[in-house]
């Protein structure tokens, strides 16, 4: 029985409490899914849930006694050995050995799709992160973003979610300009421009210009600026692309600040908005009235020279998200912008929507690296790409995805380089490839899964192993929820855990001459269960499951 089934077993007992009228409630507030969690003491049952006092006063009842009715009906589900009531009025379940056995079938006959729901089936989101200026490369500032984001993404999926994931890049204003001045520069052998960009990566850019337009020295400063923005553009952007590939991170839509400008978009908005009322003028200026909705003072959109401000283009972005029909716009900004969220979500409020609803800004801490070099391309920056050749994709991205986003985080090097239980990214991983080696071993002793019995999965460990397996469901669900990846993370080392220690106490391969059994065949089952929702688990961190190590 998995945890789903339960749920479900639950819901239909309390519908017939209510349908005999033991219980006063209407049949339209009993939830199809009840939420049932792992006790935290083993001895109190398999599966707990709270359901008796989340209802009861809506029921008008007692806790307890709304629990006790509940317990009658639930002892009569198949596979349910026993319910208890403790405390209030939790309700504490256990289930025989062959029901919990029977996950394991259940989660290699699923196979990628085991730990897939549809919490949020029908909700379309836009998610915009990293989004780093195309004026250098990416570096450890993008880093948590990156990986966070993507896992974000992906969890989000898992959960029947639409999730398109967005880089919005900042090709407009005149960080653009500076740029192009830089490499300008050093195509002629110049000096870093007074407020321009320094770093070796310059120099590659304007190799780059040269293969493009081999006669750009010799045009004017003047003639030459825009030709080299556009192509010194292009390639740090490519650059960009790549490295964030390379660190298995693809976004579905890149969206041009400068299309936006040159589309009208900033004028149409302040129509827009204007409609809606929140525009007014002042002082030769165009401002948007968003203390109305809880920013700590109104932005001026349009500035009095008739130039228009960041805000105006944030708030016309903002606006295409929404003709593009994303109900939800998820903001995922750095440690330095908390200021933006109240702002933020003025604009929604003032282009009708509800703050509350169709818009969420999540803001990332800082994250260090202790002994990490300054890049010799960038020369001021720590460059994503020297990361992933030093301490390898999947320990900078498992890493980064196991904390929550709002918690500074120092990566130790160090251990993320050691193979040992000490590094959490290698003691989940290997748990994967210790399972496949196991699953190979089986093939050559002749132990295949043509049979399955569920009660013969009744050693301590397999009860444990059964049921961190069975809750991982429910974890990615609730990591979808609260945009909060790092909870699969660590319940993988959980799994990890759960599953070392049955390696170490029960054998899927028979010692020495000793025939194959059923009991054999059967681990072979729970072996490739946790095998599959290991590999499932880290596909959502991004990370791979190795065969072997």
């Amino acid at each position: 029985m998995t945890p789903e089934e339960l749920s479900a077993a639950i819901s239909a007992c309390l519908k017939d409490a209510v349908s005999t009228g033991e219980i006063a409630l209407t049949e339209s507030a009993v939830p199809d899914a009840v939420r049932v969690e792992r006790p935290k003491n083993r001895d109190h049952g398999d599966w707990a849930t709270n359901i008796a006092l989340q209802l009861s006063k809506q029921a008008g009842m007692n806790p307890r006694e709304f629990a006790g009715i509940l317990s009658n009906h639930l002892q009569g589900i198949p596979g349910v050995t026993g319910v208890e009531i403790a405390g209030p009025g939790f309700l504490n379940i256990t289930v025989d050995a062959a029901t919990a056995g029977t996950l394991a079938k259940t989660i290699v006959e699923a196979g990628t799709a085991y730990g897939t729901n549809q919490a949020l089936a029908g909700r379309v989101v836009n998610m915009e992160f990293v989004s780093a200026n195309p004026t250098g490369p990416l570096h450890i500032g993008h880093t948590r973003w990156a990986a966070l984001g993507d896992a974000i993404a992906r969890v989000l999926r898992a959960s029947g979610a639409d999730v398109t994931a967005e880089y919005y890049i900042n090709d407009a204003g005149s960080q653009m300009n500076v740029f192009a001045n830089s490499v300008l520069s050093r195509l002629h052998g110049r000096g870093v421009p007074e407020g321009g960009y320094p770093g070796e990566y310059i120099r590659e850019l304007g190799d780059e210009v040269l293969k493009a337009h081999p006669d750009i020295r010799e045009l004017t400063d003047e003639a030459a600026l825009p030709v080299i923005r556009a192509a010194a553009y292009e390639a740090q952007m490519a650059d960009i692309k790549t490295t964030l590939s390379e660190f298995g991170v693809e976004f579905d839509v890149f969206f041009s600040e400068k299309e936006l400008h040159d589309a009208g978009a900033i004028e149409s908005a302040v129509a827009r908005l204007r409609e809606q009322g929140h525009v007014f003028d002042d002082g030769g200026a165009v401002w948007l009235r968003t203390t109305d909705f809880g920013d700590d003072k109104d932005r001026v959109m349009i500035r009095a020279n008739g130039e228009p401000t960041y805000f105006a283009a944030d708030a016309a972005y903002y606006l295409s998200k929404k003709d593009r029909g994303f109900t939800e716009k998820i903001y995922l900004l750095g440690a330095d912008h908390h200021g933006y969220i109240n702002r933020l979500k003025a604009i929604a409020a003032c282009a009708g929507d509800d703050p509350e609803v169709n818009i969420e800004v999540l803001i990332g801490q800082l994250v260090s690296v202790n002994g990490a070099k300054l890049s010799k391309r960038a020369g001021n920056i720590i460059e994503l790409k020297d990361l992933i050749s030093w301490l390898g994709k999947d320990a900078v991205r498992y890493s980064l995805a196991r904390f929550p986003a709002d918690s500074p985080l120092t990566l130790d090097p160090e251990l993320l380089k050691k193979n040992s239980n000490e590094n959490p990214v290698f003691y989940v991983q290997y748990a994967h490839a210790r399972s496949r080696g196991t699953a190979r071993n089986a093939a050559e002793a002749g132990v295949d899964r043509s049979v399955f019995d569920a009660a013969l999965l009744d050693h301590a460990t397999e009860n444990e192993l059964l049921s961190y397996l069975g809750s991982y469901p429910s974890i990615v669900a609730k990591a979808a929820e609260l945009r909060e990846p790092h909870r699969v993370a660590r319940h993988l080392e959980v799994i990890a855990g759960a599953y070392h220690r049955w390696y170490d106490a029960c054998r899927v391969s028979p010692q020495g001459d000793d025939p194959v059994q059923d009991v054999n065949r059967t681990r072979l089952w729970l072996n490739d269960a946790t095998s599959q929702v290991l590999a499932n688990g880290l596909e959502l961190l991004g990370v791979s499951a190795p065969e072997r190590m």
